[in-house]
């Protein structure tokens, strides 16, 4: 995986009806380098995305389907993560991967098995994501006095037979301002459902020099070379970035029309750096959920 393409793959998935009985998908996504040594490992840690398009006129198309922060010049490195709720981003028989990260770096060689488990029986009522509402997404937002005028509210109509609503969002910070911002700064994102009900993510990891160093056992790799103990905003050197999710099924209007907003802030207001203002990269969703039994 290396330059503007990044890596890319074709893949057949099952059909739809017997996709809906999975009650568990999961990214194994692993990483190497090209030689047998860490110098043969980029040297910085680099953001890597997965897209999936498998309907080229549909909306899911280039959707975000999984992110990783590459270990700090360390050939090792594997995760596993739940993506139960981007069922939908499935929507045709065949679908294309694009595994990228920046142009630049040195290669690596990622190996990804999308991993399907816990089929219901047929005769048996399931609760399974059917539709995504795509919210807010944006590759790189520079996060300076601009950043939150780059996302109105979004609306949306949510049909009389869903039983289930969840707010999904994948949110990492990166660069360095006058402030430390987005990577070594403390940064709140807040989502207002229906203009009253306010879910709020906020990273403070950035204030504990090990930071990242105590989540080994959550899946961070040990004994990195270079800055991989501090923490920051949203992610850590050798780790999966995983969804954030909450269920906001009580606070929508099933049945009817629906509202979400988003402000990102620093220090309980706009971002204001006076130099090198950092960036933000979001990807966010409303996961509708139905109660169904296959045929």
């Amino acid at each position: 995986m290396q330059g503007q393409y990044g890596a890319s793959a074709l893949i057949k998935i099952p059909q739809t009806t017997d996709l809906r009985r999975y009650q568990r998908v999961e990214l194994d996504m692993s990483l190497s380098c090209p030689g047998t040594r860490d110098d043969t490992c980029a040297v910085w840690d680099h953001t890597v995305q997965l897209f999936i398009c498998c309907n080229p006129l549909g909306v899911y198309c280039g959707q975000e389907l999984g992110r990783w922060i590459t270990p700090f010049r360390r050939r090792i490195g594997r995760w596993l993560t739940d993506i139960t709720p981007f069922l939908p981003f499935f929507d045709a028989p065949t679908c294309n991967l694009t595994m990228k990260t920046v142009p630049w770096a040195m290669a690596w060689y990622p190996f990804l098995n999308i991993r399907f488990s816990e089929l219901s029986e047929p005769t048996v009522n399931v609760t399974v994501p059917y539709e995504i509402v795509p919210l807010f997404a944006g590759g790189k937002t520079t996060f300076d006095q601009t950043y939150n005028k780059n996302f109105s509210p979004v609306t949306f109509s949510i049909d009389a037979d869903v039983v289930k609503v969840a707010l999904e969002a994948v949110i990492t910070g990166h660069g360095s301002d006058n402030h430390n911002c987005g990577e070594f700064c403390v940064t709140t994102h807040i989502f207002t459902v229906n203009g009253r009900f306010e879910y709020v993510r906020n990273f403070t990891n950035p204030t504990d020099p090990l930071g990242c160093a105590r989540r080994v056992l959550d899946g961070v790799e040990p004994n990195e070379h270079g800055t991989w103990l501090y923490g920051r905003d949203g992610w850590c050197d050798g780790q999966e970035v995983a969804p954030w999710i909450v269920d906001i099924t009580n606070q929508v209007n099933v049945g009817g029309i629906n509202e979400v907003a988003y402000v990102g802030l620093f220090d309980g207001k706009d971002p204001n750096p006076t130099e090198n203002p950092g960036y933000i990269i979001m990807y966010s969703n409303v996961i509708l959920y139905k109660s169904m039994q296959d045929e």
